[in-house]
C-alpha cells in the first residue's frame, strides 16, 4: 500500500515495538574475544594501541577466560608472543611454548571454556612474516609442513579449535592429515579463508611485534581489491576439509561476509580487527561518537551481513552492554 495508507514509522514508534521487530540481533555467544599472552611480561602490559587491550602474562591467563567465560562469549581465541624469536618460529611449535602453556593453564582451570588457537609463524619468526624465508621470499611448501606442527602441538596441550591465519596454499589439507593421523581427528579448523592485506592490522602488529623486517604480505595475503578471489579462496579450504570460515577484516568487507554467506553453508566468523576497534576507541576518546552505540553498530553490521560468529575485542564491553538492555 502507498502512503498514507502505509506508514513504516508505525513499527519505529516506540523502543518495545522496535526490539519486538528487530531482524538481527547480537548475543554475547556471538562473540569470540582475543587474548594477548606474552612471556616477555610478568604483569599487563598496556597496548597503546588498543585502549583497553594488554599483554598478560602466563600467571593471569585464567583471570582472563574466566572473565569471558562468566560473561557468556562463544569463546576466546589465543596469539602469544615468546622470548625468542627465530628464522623458523621454533617456539610455535613447541611444547613448551607460550601458548602451549597458556593453554593448559587455562583448561586445567576452566576446562569448558572453548578455547581456539591462532596457528601462524609471524608471531614467532625474526623476520615477521608468516611463514619460512627461502631465496627472500616466503616458502610455501616449507611453511605448511611447520604450521601442520604447530596445529598439532596445541591439540597436544587441549586446544578446542585450531585457526590457521597464513594464507599459505594447502595449509587446511597439511592441518586436517597431520591432526587426523596424530589422533585429533575431532578437532575442527576455523580457516581464515579470506584473509585480505589490510592496512588495519597496525595495532595487532604493535601488541605481538610482528612486523615484516622487509617487504610487507602481499605475496600471501589476498588484495583488496578482488571479489570473485575470495569465494575461489574460501571454496578451496572448503574442499581441503575447513570446519568454520573466515573473512578478515570484517567492516571494510562486508560484501565479501554476504557473498560468502550466500554461497556457502559452512558456518561464517568475521574478524573485527585491531584497526577498528582503535577507530572507535579515537572517536570516543575525541568526544565525536557513543563508544557503545558505535561498537554495536558495526558488530551489528557484521552479524547482519552473515557472519554467524565474530572475533572482537569489543567482546566483553559488548557483552555488558547487550545486558543492560
Amino acid at each position: 500500500m502507498p502512503f498514507p495508507e502505509s506508514r513504516p514509522r508505525r513499527l519505529r514508534r516506540t523502543k518495545a515495538i522496535r526490539r519486538l521487530v528487530q531482524e538481527t540481533q547480537l548475543h554475547p555467544s556471538d562473540f569470540i574475544y582475543p587474548i594477548f599472552v606474552s612471556d616477555l611480561v610478568s604483569e599487563p602490559e598496556p597496548i597503546e594501541s588498543m585502549p583497553g587491550v594488554a599483554n598478560y602474562p602466563i600467571s593471569m591467563m585464567a583471570e582472563q577466560a574466566a572473565r569471558a567465560h562468566q560473561l557468556g562469549l562463544g569463546g576466546i581465541i589465543l596469539f602469544g608472543t615468546p622470548k625468542h624469536k627465530d628464522a623458523r618460529g621454533s617456539d610455535s611449535v613447541s611444547s613448551d611454548g607460550v601458548i602451549q602453556r597458556a593453554i593448559k593453564e587455562i583448561k586445567n582451570k576452566i576446562p569448558d571454556i572453548l578455547l581456539i588457537t591462532d596457528v601462524c609463524l609471524c608471531e614467532y619468526t625474526d623476520h615477521g612474516h608468516c611463514g619460512i624465508i627461502k631465496n627472500q621470499t616466503v616458502d610455501n611448501d616449507l611453511t605448511i609442513a611447520q604450521l601442520a606442527r604447530q596445529a598439532v602441538s596445541h591439540a597436544k596441550a587441549g586446544a578446542d579449535i585450531v585457526a590457521p591465519s597464513d594464507m599459505m596454499d594447502g595449509r587446511v589439507e597439511a592441518l586436517r592429515s597431520h591432526l587426523d593421523n596424530e589422533g585429533f581427528e575431532d578437532i575442527p579448523i576455523m580457516s581464515y579463508a579470506a584473509k585480505y592485506c589490510s592496512a588495519f592490522y597496525g595495532p595487532f602488529r604493535e601488541a605481538v611485534d610482528s612486523a615484516p623486517q622487509f617487504g610487507d604480505r602481499s605475496t600471501y595475503q589476498m588484495d583488496p581489491p578482488n571479489f570473485r578471489e575470495a569465494m575461489r579462496e574460501i571454496e578451496e579450504d572448503i574442499d581441503e576439509g575447513a570446519d568454520i570460515v573466515m573473512v578478515k577484516p570484517a567492516l571494510s568487507y562486508l560484501d565479501i561476509i554476504r557473498e560468502a554467506r550466500n554461497r556457502f553453508d559452512l558456518p561464517l566468523a568475521a574478524y573485527n580487527v585491531s584497526g577498528e576497534y582503535a577507530m572507535v576507541k579515537q572517536m570516543a576518546a575525541a568526544g565525536l561518537a557513543d563508544e557503545r552505540r558505535l561498537a554495536l553498530e558495526i558488530l551489528t553490521s557484521i552479524k547482519r551481513a552473515g557472519a554467524d560468529m565474530i572475533i572482537t575485542y569489543h567482546a566483553c564491553d559488548a557483552a555488558k552492554w547487550l545486558a543492560e538492555g
